[in-house]
């Protein structure tokens, strides 16, 4: 599944490095931000085929991120990884509402993100395929 687009949030820079040069490395285009409100801006002017969002950063936190999206009919239904240290504070409500489609816990393996991500896009690709 190459040629989709990610968008990749996260103020720590490194964590965005790392995680773009594996997306990359399997096909996929990168846009890169490293606060929530920089990122609301370029989700809706890049239109990615998925999210990957730190929990906490400044400016805006990837739940307000999140939300904010939601609230927006261009970007309401994008796909979304929420990276978090702090998983424990993320509800089931929260996921459902803001449609977080996977969770996964600092440090994380850029391999296990990866597979997330092809499994949300396929599972998204099929859905719409079936709609």
């Amino acid at each position: 599944m190459t040629g989709k687009k990610v968008l990749v949030v996260d103020d720590e820079i490194h964590i965005v490095h790392v995680v773009a040069i594996k997306l990359r490395n399997n096909g996929y285009e990168v846009v890169t931000a490293d606060n929530g409100a920089d990122a609301y801006d370029l989700a809706c002017s890049e239109a990615p085929d998925i999210i990957v969002t730190d929990y906490q950063m400044p400016v805006m936190s990837g739940l307000e991120f999140l939300e904010k999206l939601r609230g927006c009919d261009r970007t309401a239904g994008i796909p979304a990884v929420l990276l978090t240290a702090r998983s424990f504070a993320i509800t089931d409500e929260q996921r459902r509402t803001l449609k977080i489609a996977a969770c996964l816990s600092k440090p994380f393996s850029p391999k296990e993100l990866l597979a997330n991500i092809e499994d949300i896009l396929y599972s998204s690709t099929v859905t719409q395929q079936t709609a």
